[in-house]
């Protein structure tokens, strides 16, 4: 007995083949057991999920593996599909107006995953940099506001303090003898 094909009603999936023209903005926390909110920070060049997630799945596939699911906050992004094909792989993407904003879940096929602070594309340079470095760091336990606040204000030192951060930025360390 043979079955009828099976015939899908989902929209088809986009496929995203083009590589990347710049680097990759991406940092990860060394790969051991840790505390925290977040286990590292990606800084994506646009609000283009679609477009952006081919090669951070490309470069996260050597720690997780195929990853079939990404979920993430609906107000982060302009509008995505429900899928796309990355590396011969379908990525279901999850929005969802409750997920924490400046978050990016990656969910491996055995259901570890990554949960990644999202470094909005319009930040100053510096900034990003800031809290991309302190997102990385073994140790930091800080929130996603806290990493987010801490690397675009100017007093960032007295807030990382007073917040109880345990980054302390970069700018703070030069001169300390």
């Amino acid at each position: 007995m043979t079955s009828a094909p099976h015939h899908s009603t989902a929209p088809p999936a986009v496929t995203a083949n083009e590589q990347p023209r710049y680097p990759l903005r991406l940092r990860l926390r060394p790969k051991a057991l840790t505390t925290g909110y977040v286990d590292g920070a990606w800084w994506p060049r646009s609000r283009d999920l679609a477009a952006e997630l081919p090669a951070l799945l490309a470069v996260l596939a050597v720690r997780l593996g195929e990853t079939p699911r990404v979920s993430y906050n609906l107000t982060e992004w302009d509008t995505a599909p429900r899928q796309i094909a990355a590396r011969g792989v379908r990525v279901r993407l999850s929005g969802f107006w409750s997920r924490p904003p400046h978050t990016v879940d990656v969910v491996a096929g055995d259901r570890r995953h990554l949960t990644l602070l999202l470094v909005p594309p319009d930040t100053e340079p510096s900034a990003a940099h800031r809290a991309m470095m302190c997102a990385a760091q073994r140790e930091n336990a800080d929130t996603v506001e806290i990493l987010l606040h801490d690397s675009v204000t100017d007093e960032s030192t007295v807030d990382a303090v007073e917040a109880g951060s345990a980054c302390i930025p970069e700018q703070t360390t030069r001169g300390v003898g």
